[in-house]
């Protein structure tokens, strides 16, 4: 059984930073790539960052470009995202995102992504 568990998530006042990580157990899918996703009410879930297998490559949403950071420690199956200067408009549920396939095109497109974490909440007060 495959699952991914976020945790590090809560409130913050603006300017703030937080990390958050994802645990992955069950399988060693740990090693494809992972992405970080974040969701709204009444909006769709949209990408945040992504990570290659090996962790030397990285991509950004253009609104995070800059402060928000995705690393990785494939010893310890865990996924991380290091959010800085935090803004009200950063406040989502957080989803981290497995691929089930070893190299991605697209970090983006949810649908290459076969595995997710229940989701975390970041709520960033002004």
């Amino acid at each position: 059984q495959v699952q991914l568990v976020e945790s590090g998530g809560g409130l913050v006042q603006a300017g703030a930073s937080v990390r958050l990580s994802c645990a992955a157990s069950g399988r060693t899918f740990i090693n494809n790539p992972m992405a970080w996703f974040r969701q709204v009410p009444g909006k769709e879930r949209e990408f945040v960052i992504g990570i290659s297998r090996s962790g030397d490559n990285t991509y950004y949403a253009d609104s995070v470009k800059g402060r928000f950071f995705i690393s990785r420690d494939n010893a310890k199956n865990t996924l991380y995202l290091q959010m800085n200067r935090l803004r009200p408009e950063d406040t989502a549920v957080y989803y981290c995102a497995a691929s089930r396939f070893l190299t991605l095109g697209n970090y983006t497109d949810e649908s290459r992504y076969g595995y997710w974490g229940q989701g975390t909440q970041v709520t960033v007060s002004s």
